[in-house]
């Protein structure tokens, strides 16, 4: 019987100084990427205190912007267009979330500076502009920002030990920059991603529709890796994925709500997420007066995301918005 307690009193002691360890690399995390506006590679992962493994109580949905930057050939300490944008939509009560995929070409007001191609509202305002004007798009109230670029995308899919994806297609690009640096070259089939093959992957755009169909691979990357970060496995790695891929994320979300929504992440239904694009097909209309621009209806998008993220007992969700069929050569 004593053998059984001292046992018994072992494992605890065990669990107690897993929950500290955990609990501690998720706060070290929040507290490295507390960056003011810059995308930082040299930063080096400071000192912190060990802190409780709180839990999100909130209600409210939690609307959270994800960018994707490309700072090649960035010369200052700026930001760049960001290449690529996606609000998350998280509702802490139902357990489920919603991707919006936002096209970079759309072409809105952006408060203070006139209309443009929403990608730019990051430029001339930071990510606290870019957040304000998707909130006038969409009609969601966005305050949390992630961004990150190429090199801490394809540190995170590494990190993860990379991501099973289904590439439907055989991809070719040849990108005049960085001396082949970024080329893509993908075989069709299921198979597991690296970051550098993900990144070609979320990246490829030659296709007869374009950013249309590039934003679709986004979301669906999105979603398994959202799968993959509830694996047994996976979590396992944890603090060794968040030291790792802390240098190339940056954000305004607080150390305890960093927190709090690793949390709630780990809590979410993964299974079927809603996906949808924005603007939604019906909703814009070409124009070439500032380049080739999708003016959108702005009325008729804030009322596509409102039903899109009703409850499905209300109402059946609005189908993914599908990719006209007309040819371009844009490049990736």
């Amino acid at each position: 019987m004593r053998k059984i307690k001292r046992l018994l009193l072992f494992l605890l002691l065990i669990g107690i100084a897993a929950g500290g360890y955990y609990g501690y690399a998720f706060y070290q995390f929040a507290e490295d990427i507390q960056h003011p506006n810059v995308v930082d590679h040299r930063q080096e992962p400071g000192e912190t205190k060990a802190a409780e493994l709180p839990v999100w109580d909130g209600k409210e949905r939690v609307n959270i912007l994800l960018m994707g930057v490309d700072r090649r050939g960035m010369k200052n300490s700026g930001l760049p267009r960001s290449d690529s944008m996606m609000l998350v939509s998280v509702d802490p009560v139902t357990k489920r979330y919603d991707l919006f995929s936002i096209l970079r070409d759309t072409y809105v007001k952006i408060p203070g500076h006139g209309s443009s191609r929403i990608n730019s509202a990051i430029v001339e305002g930071g990510p606290e502009l870019a957040m304000q004007t998707v909130s006038q798009l969409t009609g969601l109230s966005v305050d949390r920002y992630v961004i990150t670029d190429f090199e801490g995308f394809k540190h995170l899919i590494d990190a993860v030990g990379g991501v099973e994806i289904d590439v439907e297609k055989d991809m070719r690009y040849r990108d005049p920059t960085d001396k082949g640096a970024y080329d893509i070259h993908l075989k069709k089939g299921y198979q597991r991603l690296d970051g550098t093959k993900a990144l070609q992957y979320v990246r490829f755009r030659h296709d007869a529709t374009s950013d249309y169909t590039r934003t679709e691979r986004q979301r669906k990357l999105m979603s398994a890796l959202a799968s993959q970060m509830k694996s047994g496995t996976t979590l396992l790695q944890l603090p060794s994925i968040l030291k790792q891929v802390t240098p190339y994320v940056q954000t305004n979300i607080s150390s305890m709500d960093m927190i709090k929504l690793a949390g709630l992440g780990l809590s979410l239904d993964t299974s079927s997420p809603g996906q949808y694009q924005l603007p939604p097909m019906g909703a814009f209309r070409e124009s070439h007066r500032a380049g080739s621009v999708l003016i959108p209806d702005v009325q008729k998008v804030q009322q596509f995301v409102e039903k899109a993220l009703l409850p499905p007992e209300k109402t059946e969700q609005p189908p993914a918005a599908s990719s006209p069929e007309k040819k371009s050569d844009t490049p990736a």
